[in-house]
């Protein structure tokens, strides 16, 4: 190990900056009418998502003992008890705390980091939108944001129709980019997708400001709302600063029945890919079908955020003490 790890990678001056954006943060929320809330980073609950893999921890029930105990996870977003706390008559809250997500390490990932996270009862995906904006505004300095749908991204920067469009089209437009997949990937169709977006569209967004990125496909819509147009599309939304992916936000689900089939084909996608299932029954399940009142939910990845602030080039110089020095 070398000699200087124990010290940190972010000097003091970004320290100072990144502080500072915090109080500005807590200041906005707190003027938007925001009620600051804490839950819990250790859960037996999590999100089932196909490309977010938790990381467990064994709590012993006798601590003589530490083999023998229950599995839980750490959240990979506050998500789930934030939604619980939104059933339980919650009008307005946000958080700021920590996520971990397994086998995520780069200049803008670290398998511990960061997360604010928000949500609003009633608000519409555009009201989200618009204060996602609003926060960007305030934090960063940028202008309103430009709303750009999914689609008429890709029509402009890779020209198809993402909604609409072939598997043959998808291969054929990729492979006049240089771009390609694995074979165990060519029938997958987000895949291409989302290659497509990342190499293509992603590094077009928010160059002169911020741009918010709405109405995902429906196949893509995670624990969004489902608007039945033709095609149907999610009421999901990302902000984007610079080329880069800030914030992903969802006008939210709120059938628990949906919800529960979700979970189950996330389940499959990840035994396909060869990952380890997630529990499929949870406490934010049970909340709602109780009742989960209308609302939008964003996560902003709060390190990168203030990589953009300072004008650093990877979270890692407004960190402490990232995963290889923690």
């Amino acid at each position: 190990m070398p000699a200087d790890n124990y010290c940190p990678t972010a000097g003091w001056d970004q320290l100072r900056l990144r502080a500072g954006l915090l109080n500005r943060l807590r200041k906005f929320f707190e003027e938007q009418g925001f009620l600051e809330v804490e839950t819990p980073l250790m859960s037996a609950d999590v999100v089932v998502d196909r490309h977010l893999d938790p990381l467990s921890v064994l709590l012993p029930d006798d601590p003589r003992f530490p083999e023998c105990g229950r599995r839980m996870w750490l959240q990979t977003s506050p998500e789930f008890g934030m939604k619980r706390l939104m059933a339980s008559g919650g009008q307005a809250i946000y958080q700021v705390t920590r996520a971990f997500r397994a086998g995520e390490s780069g200049e803008l990932h670290n398998p511990e980091f960061t997360i604010v996270e928000w949500y609003r009862r009633d608000d519409s995906m555009q009201d989200g939108m618009q204060l996602l904006s609003d926060l960007a505004a305030t934090l960063l300095g940028t202008r309103s944001a430009l709303c750009v749908s999914y689609e008429a991204a890709f029509e402009e920067y890779v020209h198809i129709n993402p909604h609409r469009c072939s598997m043959t089209d998808l291969r054929q437009v990729s492979k006049k980019h240089g771009l390609s997949l694995p074979d165990a990937l060519s029938e997958d169709r987000d895949a291409w997708l989302n290659l497509l977006l990342t190499e293509k569209v992603e590094p077009q967004l928010g160059t002169d400001g911020a741009t918010i990125l709405f109405d995902y496909p429906a196949s893509q819509a995670a624990l969004a709302t489902i608007r039945a147009d033709d095609p149907p599309v999610a009421e999901r939304f990302e902000l984007y600063v610079r080329g880069v992916e800030l914030a992903n936000g969802y006008h939210e689900l709120i059938d628990p029945d949906e919800l529960q089939q979700r979970n189950r084909q996330a389940n499959v996608a990840r035994s396909a890919d060869g990952k380890y299932s997630l529990p499929e029954q949870s406490q934010l399940l049970a909340a709602m079908r109780q009742g989960l009142p209308r609302c939008t939910g964003v996560a902003l990845g709060w390190d990168r955020l203030v990589m953009l602030a300072v004008g650093a080039s990877s979270i890692s110089q407004v960190m402490t003490f990232p995963v290889d020095r923690a």
